[in-house]
């Protein structure tokens, strides 16, 4: 029989599962038109990035649900000749491997609760050469805490990979909060970009 888990614990997985079914709520409801409107602005944001702009390996996610539409930014990414690489899934080890993707049509299919992922025969990149790292998530605050989807697919990702890549988040303005829940031990990005604004956590 094992422990049950410490009431702070249980509180904070509680607090994250409101935001998270508070926002998810709010930007399903954005009407189709202004969510193509605000992903271009925030696709156009990353993209004038010098960081963006000096990383020749970026690992970005593909757009699943009502989020951003992270397409545009991989078309950038592509026509300026960098490698793309794309997370998916390992269920049985609850980890996310990386594939190299250079055609959405041609690489990539629904794949774990139908989000887009690379076949399993693509090529895999090597975390150590990602130079850039775009971070998906739910809802995010001014400090650079991020509340993602519940599975901690990131939270265990992120360490493995260079210390030296940013880590940045492209977000409808909706989804950031004045304050998100957090553990002291969750990893903060670096810069939150949205239709609106470009937030830089102070560090």
């Amino acid at each position: 029989m094992t422990d049950p888990p410490p009431k702070a614990a249980t509180g904070l997985r509680q607090a994250k599962r409101l935001v998270r079914e508070n926002v998810l709520r709010e930007r399903d409801a954005m009407p189709p038109e202004l969510r193509a409107a605000a992903s271009e602005r925030i696709a156009d944001s990353l993209a004038r990035r010098p960081d963006f702009a000096a990383a020749g390996v970026v690992l970005l996610t593909l757009p699943y649900a009502s989020e951003w539409d992270t397409r545009l930014l991989f078309t950038v990414a592509r026509a300026r000749g960098k490698t793309v690489a794309v997370p998916r899934v390992n269920l049985a080890q609850r980890m996310l491997e990386i594939y190299a993707v250079a055609d959405l049509a041609a690489d990539v299919a629904p794949g774990y609760r139908g989000i887009p992922e690379p076949h399993a025969g693509s090529t895999p990149v090597a975390l150590e050469s990602i130079d850039w790292v775009l971070v998906p998530g739910v809802a995010f605050d001014a400090s650079g805490q991020r509340v993602g989807y519940g599975g901690g697919y990131y939270d265990r990702l992120l360490p493995m990979l260079p210390a030296a890549a940013p880590r940045i988040a492209g977000a409808f303005e909706l989804q950031v909060l004045e304050r998100v829940p957090s553990a002291p031990h969750d990893l903060a990005l670096d810069a939150i970009v949205t239709e609106t604004r470009v937030i830089v956590p102070a560090r």
